[in-house]
């Protein structure tokens, strides 16, 4: 059986506050900030590459135990929506400075906030297909190299990190017992980079900036997130696939002891949690200090409930990731310890 084995993340040092935001937007204050995020704190990588956080991210989890030994990696998997380079692949450059054996194989994976459930998906797949024993699943995002300064809608989300996943089998805290996933590309443009790749080149023409009706400044360089429509699409789509998770695993609402939500925005959950008529005591809001990482959101608030030993031996977590592409998966794990 597929299991996580260890969580590691690593955050940069650079910390971007509600108090500095609040100096830059004369009509916001870090209170309102808050309320409308529940965000005080975002880590930023300023100089930091993508594969330098990823590589940070895997070697605190190396580090972290004496049992996880790098000659035993099979795969590597890395989810990030900014690569060091259009190419080559940010996972072959992440295997050389992790010095991992050149026999496993190392893909980079394009996908937001569901990414880390399509990780866990591919992991498991490698491993019930006897292809891998140990997989390695990266989270690496800079978002914020795409975000305008003043473009407050995005800028008080958003923020930096990486983390490490170690995927074995037989061997784990949480075993993977069911997936669900699917796909809408109909949202696409709700939540896009419009220039920078072969569809749109960067150009002068995009690097111009424009103010809309909310005032936030962003060219098309720059990200763009629809806020409503995203909201819309969770809404409608979480409670789908968390259903259809649970059918899988011939569980009902009631069996699941947590649940563990991409941390998209403090406003959006609780609207999802009401919504669903979760408790919530069984409910993990972990985003105050990070913001919302995209990919790594899961993982971070897992680890940290992990540390702080807030799940008991044979607890059912349901994880659900949904987002940008748009893409959305769930999962199902079974606590061991």
């Amino acid at each position: 059986m597929p299991s996580i084995s260890q969580i590691s993340y690593y955050l940069p040092q650079n910390i971007l506050t509600n108090e500095e935001l609040e100096k830059e937007y004369e009509s916001w204050s870090a209170n309102k900030i808050y309320r409308k995020t529940g965000i005080e704190n975002r880590h930023i990588a300023n100089e930091e590459a993508t594969s330098e956080m990823a590589v940070k991210a895997a070697e605190a989890l190396f580090n972290s135990s004496q049992d996880i030994i790098k000659d035993n990696i099979d795969f590597l998997l890395l989810c990030t929506q900014s690569p060091d380079y259009f190419l080559p692949t940010t996972a072959c450059l992440v295997q050389q400075r992790l010095g991992l054996p050149q026999t496993i194989g190392a893909l980079d994976f394009n996908l937001g906030c569901s990414g880390y459930i399509y990780g866990l998906l591919l992991a498991s797949s490698l491993i019930q297909s006897n292809q891998a024993c140990n997989v390695l699943l990266l989270t690496s995002e800079k978002y914020c190299r795409y975000i305008h300064p003043q473009d407050k809608s995005t800028r008080t989300i958003f923020g930096d990190g990486a983390t490490a996943t170690l995927i074995s089998v037989n061997k784990g805290f949480a075993t993977l017992d069911a997936f669900d996933w699917g796909t809408d590309g109909s949202g696409a443009k709700n939540l896009i980079v419009p220039a920078g790749g072969d569809a749109l080149p960067c150009s002068v023409e995009t690097a111009k900036e424009q103010i809309d009706e909310s005032g936030n400044i962003r060219s098309l360089d720059n990200i763009y997130m629809n806020g409503p429509e995203i909201f819309t699409f969770t809404l409608n789509t979480v409670p789908l696939t968390i259903e259809r998770v649970l059918a899988k695993a011939s569980l009902a609402m009631e069996d699941i002891d947590f649940f563990v939500f991409h941390q998209a925005n403090k406003f959006m959950l609780e609207t999802l949690r009401i919504k669903l008529n979760i408790p919530e005591e069984k409910f993990i809001i972990d985003m105050k200090d990070y913001g919302n990482t995209v990919s790594s959101t899961i993982p971070i608030a897992l680890g940290n409930a992990r540390r702080k030993k807030l799940f008991h031996n044979g607890a059912k977590i349901l994880l659900a990731g949904f987002g940008v592409g748009y893409s959305w998966g769930s999962a199902i794990l079974t606590w061991k310890e």
